[in-house]
């Protein structure tokens, strides 16, 4: 990568329609000091200075997106409840439109719930419904996906596991977006894994790769053997595993293979980097990128974002600059 193809696809970069479909929920933060444990229990009592709410999930890709300066068009579900007015404000703060989320009234909007002492996690608790939702909610999502498919120029999906995502679901979508010529990205999760059949890109961390695989990872030659196993058993155009401190493996049709090594000056809270991920890489293929420029340019937005302490999104001028600040000083390596 050198500067001059760097500003050519982040000029690029922004104004492009990509389609989030998935779980969407809240993540709630109670920030706090513990100076004494419980007299009930032998736990720490938390001394709450501070509570912040955001979106998460499918909805945390969206607000990636949307600092990139694309345009999400975020599907999924919420409850009937008041949890789902809370969840609409901030997409509303957040300038994110909520026209293709579904309200499912048997269910509850998804909120997780952590409370940090001395930026340390202490305890997580979850309000949540892991229940695959009815043939009625599910028809009422690809309805959704068909209104906007047209003007889209990428998909994602976001799967946590929390009922919206399901086999039939999968199948109707991939097929309409193979059909229409779309790029489709996938944040796996474990269950569903076989099922993400022809896509262009799946994005699992090396511990979900290797379950799916039936083989831990724990070295580059055991990345190689999940890596290429997964493409032929997904039959997928390419594969990105992420590594944590050892980077990434882009594995791509015609047996091209890239390796990224980790980037991050410090990691404070990876929650949230897979949506970074998956997010820019994305935005990145709508832009013009190929498939390792796309991953040169989302291992560079991880690693700024697991330096922040809970979600996080990396705007398009942040990106770039910290970009422009690494290649520079390759240069001079060099």
């Amino acid at each position: 990568m050198d500067k001059q193809r760097i500003d050519e696809i982040f000029s690029g970069l922004g104004g492009n329609t990509i389609i989030i479909l998935g779980d969407l929920m809240m993540d709630r933060y109670l920030w706090g000091e513990v100076h004494r444990i419980s007299p009930e229990a032998p736990v720490p009592v938390v001394e709450v200075k501070n509570e912040t709410v955001l979106l998460g999930g499918a909805a945390n890709v969206a607000m990636n997106v949307h600092a990139l300066g694309d345009l999400p068009c975020l599907i999924g579900v919420i409850g009937n409840d008041m949890r789902s007015e809370t969840f609409r404000i901030l997409l509303s703060d957040n300038g994110i439109l909520g026209d293709g989320i579904v309200t499912d009234n048997s269910r509850p909007t998804t909120i997780k719930t952590r409370i940090i002492a001395h930026n340390q996690q202490v305890v997580r608790a979850d309000h949540e419904s892991v229940e695959e939702v009815n043939s009625a909610i599910e028809k009422e999502i690809l309805n959704k996906i068909k209104e906007n498919i047209n003007s889209a120029r990428g998909l994602i999906i976001s799967d946590y596991g929390k009922g919206v995502i399901t086999k039939s679901l999968l199948e109707k979508v991939i097929g309409l977006c193979r059909k229409k010529g779309i790029f489709i990205a996938v944040d796996p999760k474990d269950v569903h894994f076989k099922s993400y059949r022809h896509v262009s890109v799946i994005t699992p961390n090396h511990h979900k790769a290797g379950f799916a695989y039936g083989k831990r990872i724990r070295n580059e030659e055991e990345s190689k053997e999940v890596g290429w196993g997964l493409m032929k058993i997904l039959d997928a155009e390419s594969i990105l595993i992420t590594r944590g401190p050892e980077g990434m493996a882009l594995f791509e049709k015609g047996e091209k293979l890239t390796f990224l090594p980790a980037v991050a000056r410090k990691v404070y809270d990876v929650t949230g980097a897979g949506d970074t991920v998956i997010s820019t890489f994305t935005s990145a293929v709508a832009a013009g990128a190929a498939l390792p420029e796309a991953a040169y340019i989302s291992n560079q937005a991880a690693g700024i974002v697991v330096g922040e302490v809970g979600t996080a999104q990396v705007k398009k001028e942040v990106l770039l600059k910290e970009i422009h600040r690494a290649l520079k000083g390759n240069n001079n390596n060099g």
